[in-house]
């Protein structure tokens, strides 16, 4: 009778520790620590941020993947006596992807190696950038040119029909430089990554 008796004293004790420790994990889950209470709040008004400071690099790991280029772009400018880097390079290169596709990225990444030189992404997105500018901007130059040429021939009944043929050549021409070079539906001008995000996770 004794061990029966003992028996089920353990049992409801043992079902009273599990309840317990049940009661303890919800309660863990759905209170969110202090750090991650202020993390929350960063990526929440990430669009506010500038000079970072002295701020822990896991908590910038983070806190900045949240951010678009314009803003990572402004943190690091602003962030004056601190390289970034560590927690930023690794955000670039992801925004080169995005911007510039895979085959890209994997082609610099190739030369670097060859070369054995190491370049930082931010530079590295930022002279891709300036290139397809200067290319799109050389290819307006173009168009404006053979415009200027077929006015310097003076008028004519085929003038018009001559332009439509030039345009419809320029306009194909710069399709192409422009499909070679980049991401289709990506690239659209000084700000085109402007709204671009990394994936990142909330906590």
């Amino acid at each position: 009778m004794l061990i029966f008796q003992l028996k089920g004293h353990l049992r409801r004790r043992a079902a009273q520790d599990t309840y317990i420790f049940e009661r303890y994990m919800m309660i863990k889950r759905k209170a969110p620590s202090l750090v991650d209470l202020c993390v929350q709040l960063a990526v929440d008004n990430i669009r506010y941020l500038g000079d970072v400071g002295e701020t822990d690099l896991h908590l910038l790991d983070r806190i900045l993947p949240h951010c678009t280029v314009d803003q990572l772009r402004h943190i690091e400018d602003l962030t004056e006596g601190r390289d970034l880097s560590p927690v930023t390079d690794k955000l670039w290169k992801n925004f080169y992807e995005l911007q510039f596709g895979a085959k890209s990225t994997n082609l610099v990444i190739d030369r670097m190696k060859q070369k054995k030189v190491s370049f930082k992404w931010k530079k590295l997105y930022e002279a891709k950038l300036k290139d397809l500018e200067e290319c799109q901007q050389k290819s307006f130059d173009r168009i404006k040119e053979l415009y200027k040429k077929e006015d310097a021939r003076g008028p004519g009944g085929c003038i018009s029909n001559t332009k439509s043929n030039i345009m419809k050549k320029a306009k194909l021409q710069f399709l192409n430089s422009l499909s070679s070079m980049r991401k289709p539906g990506v690239f659209s001008g000084n700000n085109s990554a402007s709204t671009s995000k990394p994936t990142g996770r909330r906590f």
